[in-house]
């Protein structure tokens, strides 16, 4: 069975799993998780994300496979946008 057929019918609780492994180093109950199956994890949480989720954020994989990179201004410009929204319901704490 190859990667894209793999990533194709895999579910997302397994892509969760597969995500906690990659980015902890132990399976969601503790145990850890060696070399071989962290590469391996990471490769296909990262084809899924590819397949699956289609985020534009940086730093996550996007539809063609690269990882979505943004310049200082992009991100400037998108943070500008997420301050001006009234619907923005991060905590600020500047008028304490």
């Amino acid at each position: 069975m190859d990667i894209i057929s793999l990533v194709d019918d895999m579910s997302e609780e397994m892509y969760l799993r597969l995500k906690c492994a990659a980015e902890t180093g132990k399976w969601p109950e503790g145990t850890i998780v060696d070399t071989a199956q962290k590469t391996s994890a990471l490769q296909i949480t990262m084809a899924y994300q590819s397949r699956h989720l289609n985020s534009d954020e940086i730093l996550s994989v996007g539809a063609d496979g690269l990882i979505v990179d943004k310049t200082k201004r992009q991100l400037k410009s998108e943070f500008a946008d997420l301050k001006n929204n009234p619907d923005n319901n991060i905590a600020r704490f500047s008028d304490l």
